[in-house]
């Protein structure tokens, strides 16, 4: 990976992490250990071992299921407010081996800031609105849809982090578009 798509795919993957503490770990983890696609530089690569990826399996499993109960949901997401924006600088310091020049704290702190700023979204914004709005029946599909959003984005980058970029580019595109069409006087 280059610099640009190793930033893309350390973005990408901490923003994932604010969704899924587990996913974009144990994607990076099963990744690393199975393909040449990404190579763990110490003391990172310790997230390719077994032990790590057992424990990261058992810890999905738990947080897939506590995450479609409601009630549990909302403990889990409290519980997760600490994990998440970890698990969000780990990945990206971890992802960013490409990044050279940057200090690993300051991976450490854009992972954490990114993950948490998608983790308070979700947990402050979305989910509350959810559950208001379907007496709690929203929050299993939203949970899974959740779950496979950040799957794909794991996977999209860590395999192909250009293709990320420009979903993004659209994806910011389409809401400066959609702000500014609400924003002006009718006609």
């Amino acid at each position: 990976m280059d610099l640009f798509t190793g930033t893309l795919s350390a973005f990408g993957l901490s923003a994932s992490a604010g969704l899924n503490a587990y996913i974009p770990l144990l994607a990076v983890a099963l990744l690393s250990r199975y393909t040449d696609w990404i190579q763990l530089s110490s003391p990172w690569d310790t997230l390719a071992s077994w032990p790590i990826i057992s424990l990261l399996l058992v810890l999905s499993l738990i947080e897939f299921f506590a995450d479609k109960a409601p009630a549990i949901n909302h403990l889990n997401d409290a519980v997760q407010t600490l994990v998440r924006p970890v698990a969000g600088a780990i990945v990206f310091a971890a992802s960013a081996g490409v990044i050279t020049d940057l200090h690993p704290a300051l991976a450490l702190g854009a992972g954490l800031l990114i993950a948490g700023s998608v983790h308070a979204t979700k947990t402050l914004a979305v989910r509350p609105a959810v559950t208001a709005t379907t007496g709690g029946l929203g929050n299993t599909p939203v949970s899974l849809a959740e779950d496979v959003i950040s799957t794909t984005l794991s996977l999209l980058a860590v395999l192909a982090p250009l293709l990320l970029g420009l979903a993004l580019a659209v994806l910011i595109s389409w809401v400066i578009l959609r702000k500014l069409r609400s924003e002006a006087p009718p006609t």
